[in-house]
């Protein structure tokens, strides 16, 4: 493994941690910060995509407003209980 510098504050919790027994050594400390990393980023790349599929939609489909959607909402909230009386 390459050699890897950690800012003061990291090198010690590296350190706390292996001695705490949590990781067998400091490289798998970084291992573990790693794979965090690595789900985070597939994370946004998801979040991203479903933006880009909700715009894509929007585009194609159209949308509506939320000052809109309440009103409808609204609209069948008191049709709804018209009838109920």
């Amino acid at each position: 493994m390459d050699v890897i510098s950690l800012p003061p504050e990291l090198d010690r919790y590296a350190d706390e941690a292996v001695a705490a027994g949590r990781f067998r050594d400091r490289s798998e400390v970084v291992a573990a910060g790693l794979r965090l990393l690595q789900q985070a980023d597939a994370e946004v790349a998801t979040f991203v995509q479903s933006l880009e599929e909700a715009r894509a939609e929007s585009e194609r489909d159209g949308w509506i407003s939320l000052d809109d959607m309440i009103a409808t909402m609204d609209q069948v909230i008191r049709e709804t209980a018209d009838r109920a009386a």
